[in-house]
Parts: C-alpha cells; structure tokens; sequence
C-alpha cells in the first residue's frame, strides 16, 4: 500500500504544478454530467463513499479513462481561475471531493476541495504566476476565505 499511496501523492503534487503551469484542469463530461467516482477513503453521515468529481493535468491522461463506465465520455477542459473559484468551491459546498490524475483502474487521489485550493494559490503564490480572479478580490482574499471555511 505504501507504494501505492507515494504513486498517488506523486500524481497530486503533478496535477498541481501542470495546472499551474499550463492554466488547464481536464474533465470528463457527457449528457449527464462530469466523470464521477466514489471514495474509497470518505463516507458521509450515513456511511456511504463520498462522491467525487475527477480531473487530469493530462489531455492523454483524461483520454485514458473514455473506457468502461465512461466509455460515452468527452474531455472538456476548465481554465485554471474557474477550477479554483467555482468548481473547487462548489465542490466544497456540494459534499463532494476531487478526484486527481485518477487512472483506467480507478486508482487515484481523493483530495479534499479547500485543501486543493489552498494548494494551487501555494503553488500560485510559489512561482509568482499572475492569475486574474473574477470572485475573489485576490489570491491572499481567496486564501483566507480558504483557510477560514478549511477549519
């Protein structure tokens, strides 16, 4: 297992610094919705997985995962201000986590949406990236927010 769980750390420190890099988050999108997946680390009140929402740094990465359940699927890509500011957000406020660089087995990080906020503006703030916020005022507005809805 610990092997297992360095490759999935690996992923979520990569997912964070391609996004940073490139502005893109990927995502798996059809008529129904986004490419969803249940934890296998969370339940809610009622003991059952906490839903979450999957994304990729990758194109080839998301293009991996169009088979079995999500053989019907699209990549859809989300800019990275959008990511942080209404889909880490919605997350948060829906009960659901993100799903990072998960793979064709279903193998990947559950990341709790504030705590991957939180990394991204670190990883923002870190290599001096500008990014232009439309809801928030600015990163450290953003972070505060973050760390104050986080406790």
């Amino acid at each position: 297992m610990a092997q297992g769980s360095d490759i999935i750390a690996n992923r979520y420190r990569n997912f964070i610094k391609t996004v940073c890099e490139t502005d893109i988050v990927y995502a798996l999108q059809n008529h129904e919705g986004f490419a969803m997946a249940s934890s296998v680390q969370y339940g809610d009140e009622f003991d059952q997985p906490v839903g979450i929402l999957c994304f990729w740094a990758i194109h080839g990465r998301a293009n991996s995962c169009i088979i079995n359940q999500w053989a019907d699927y699209r990549i859809t890509e989300i800019s990275l201000t959008e990511f942080i500011e209404t889909w880490g957000v919605g997350m948060e406020n829906d009960g659901i986590l993100a799903g990072i660089g998960f793979d064709q087995k279903m193998f990947g990080y559950e990341a709790k949406p504030l705590d991957l906020i939180l990394d991204l503006v670190a990883e923002i703030k870190a290599t001096k990236k500008n990014i232009l916020l439309k809801i928030f005022e600015n990163l450290t507005d953003l972070e505060e927010q973050a760390k104050i809805a986080n406790r």
